[in-house]
């Protein structure tokens, strides 16, 4: 993504009036790379050092904490808390900024810190540092082993990042700019040339202004007029308005600039939003939310996975052995052929050749012995052999029935982890695993602020109509809600054919209209399997029509009495309809 370091400029410019002079108030630490300062009468102020997605902005979204803060969160709220931010200050070129904040020391005495944000690829950190200059702490050690040219640990002086051998764009003029196009005598794309010579663009901008110069990405910086092209970086370098556009494809966030990009065509849209903040904010809170709830289930999630496979093993090798105890019957008759023929068999006969009576041709076949046995032993084995082939089918059968039921369920598991949004979440359906003997209990010493934490609750939309629509977020509270919470006229509805969440109008038999329905089954169908699919089947039944299988699963219900709709899910619409939008 290109967070250069004119777009972070860019971002400076427009955070200084609201942030400078702010006080902190608090200091939280969702992530171990994102860091919120919560300032007094203003939004949040989010400072993030990932190695992918490194920035700084306000942002509005509601980011959930870890019920331990982490020691340097701790050790921000210790030095900042109270805190007020008198200034911010970018070298030029360069993607690393310093916050300056008026704080006290321990003793009570006024002073100065910095927290130094440096945005660096897979190199970005967060630094604080005291009055002296001295590193306090930074949220990425950097030893003599990880790095020989530049130590960040606590104690140490801070030294800045050494700065690129490269030009600072908007401090050149025309005829600088032409010296290096003369000095020029390799083949070279002209987007690479300028990300070799100028500090602080990105690729994508680098492309831009080629694209802006061409009319393509592609060419031979020899190719070009030096005169004419050197006029033209100069004057585009020397623009100052910048402004927030966002690229989309198909309606979800590709990219952003704080340039219009053109290259594209009509591949991607481009729209202006209403500030960088916003920006940033609308591009990466889903993304990181998808992203960071995917990391935290991820051992979950290949625990469940393994179950699942192990499972679906075992149940193709027990539909192998019932097939084989389908041709029991013959095993009935070889015994009364073998019965029939003891006077021919000898101790130690390997095999007999007789009449096979039972079809209407009576062919000559040819029935293998067991040399160790009896002629009656023999007979007796295969006896023996229907016998265990019937009692097999019997056991066999059962038990398939049982993996599918539980194959049935582990992929629901999946699927509620698939839309788990927080990490209570997840520790419900830990929980439930752990109840169901798939995980081991674990002794986990909770605090008092988590151990007063109620159950989630399902989520709660409401119909254009009125009437609330609850979606269940695992198969626990899909059962309470179904089975429980829900009167017996509420209308509950369900994906055909796939996993997903139960959803309930609740409407305690009042006549709901039928856009209802349609927005109740566009939800069961968002929050399922099918949610990338079009003309979902949707289940629609009145919720005294469920009931609970003999030994099935949490969340899982049988019904008779239906009728099914078809919807294609809509990715606004849970939005639109959340309680109090």
């Amino acid at each position: 993504m290109p967070f250069d370091a004119i777009f972070l400029s860019a971002v400076l410019e427009e955070l200084k009036p609201t942030v400078l002079g702010a006080r902190v108030e608090k200091v939280q630490q969702p992530a171990a790379d994102t860091v919120i300062l919560s300032l007094r009468g203003k939004e949040k102020l989010l400072i993030c050092a990932n190695g992918s997605r490194a920035r700084l902005h306000l942002t509005t979204a509601s980011y959930e904490n870890p019920a331990q803060p982490p020691m340097f969160c701790m050790l921000l709220r210790k030095h900042l808390a109270g805190g007020r931010i008198s200034a911010m200050t970018q070298p030029p070129a360069e993607r690393s900024l310093d916050i300056t904040l008026d704080c006290f020391d321990e003793m009570g005495v006024p002073c100065q810190k910095h927290l130094i944000l440096e945005l660096m690829g897979r190199n970005s950190n967060l630094i604080l540092t005291g009055p002296d200059g001295r590193i306090i702490d930074c949220m990425r050690r950097v030893d003599f082993e990880m790095s020989q040219l530049r130590q960040v640990l606590p104690g140490l002086f801070y030294r800045p990042a050494p700065g690129q051998d490269k030009q600072i764009p908007f401090e050149m003029n025309r005829e600088e700019i032409l010296a290096l196009l003369h000095d020029t005598h390799d083949p070279k794309r002209p987007d690479q040339w300028l990300l070799d010579h100028f500090a602080g663009i990105s690729p994508l901008v680098a492309r831009e202004l080629c694209y802006g110069f061409t009319g393509q990405t592609e060419g031979d910086i020899l190719d070009l007029d030096p005169i004419v092209f050197a006029s033209y970086l100069f004057e585009e370098f020397q623009k100052t308005q910048r402004k927030p556009w966002l690229l989309t494809l198909e309606g979800k966030p590709k990219d952003f600039s704080y340039r219009p990009i053109y290259q594209y065509g009509g591949y991607m849209e481009m729209s202006e939003t209403e500030s960088f903040s916003k920006l940033l904010d609308l591009f990466y809170s889903q993304r990181e939310s998808n992203e960071r709830m995917r990391q935290k289930s991820q051992t979950l999630r290949k625990t469940v996975s393994n179950f699942r496979d192990r499972n679906l093993r075992k149940l193709e090798l027990q539909r192998k052995e019932l097939e084989a105890t389908l041709d029991r019957e013959r095993l009935r008759q070889l015994g009364d052929i073998v019965t029939a023929n003891l006077h021919a068999i000898r101790r130690g006969q390997r095999s007999l050749s007789c009449v096979d009576f039972y079809q209407e041709e009576m062919p000559l076949i040819q029935i293998p012995l067991k040399p160790d046995l009896s002629p009656q032993q023999n007979a007796a084995k295969f006896y023996k052999d229907y016998n265990r082939a019937k009692t097999a089918e019997k056991m066999l059968t059962q038990q398939i029935a049982q993996g599918e039921i539980e194959a049935e369920y582990l992929g629901a598991v999946l699927e509620s982890l698939n839309r788990a949004e927080s990490e209570r979440d997840l520790a419900e359906i830990r929980s439930e695993l752990e109840e169901g003997g798939y995980l081991r209990c674990l002794d986990r010493r909770k605090d008092k602020k988590q151990m007063k934490q109620a159950p989630l609750k399902p989520l709660r939309f409401t119909s254009t109509e009125g009437y609330p629509i609850y979606v269940g977020r695992n198969n626990k509270q899909n059962e309470q809600l179904s089975l429980k919470s829900a009167h017996k006229n509420d209308i509950w509805l369900h994906v055909q054919k796939f996993h997903g969440a139960h959803v309930i109008i609740a409407c305690e038999g009042a006549e709901v209209a039928d856009d209802t329905i349609t927005e109740a089954a566009m939800l069961a169908a968002w929050f399922s399997e099918a949610r990338e699919s079009v003309n979902v089947p949707v289940d629609v039944t009145p919720a005294r029509f469920l009931r609970k299988p003999k030994g099935g699963k949490p969340g899982m219900v049988i019904y008779d009495r239906y009728r099914t709709v078809f919807v294609s899910p809509e990715e606004g619409l849970a939005e639109r309809l959340k309680e109090g939008k």
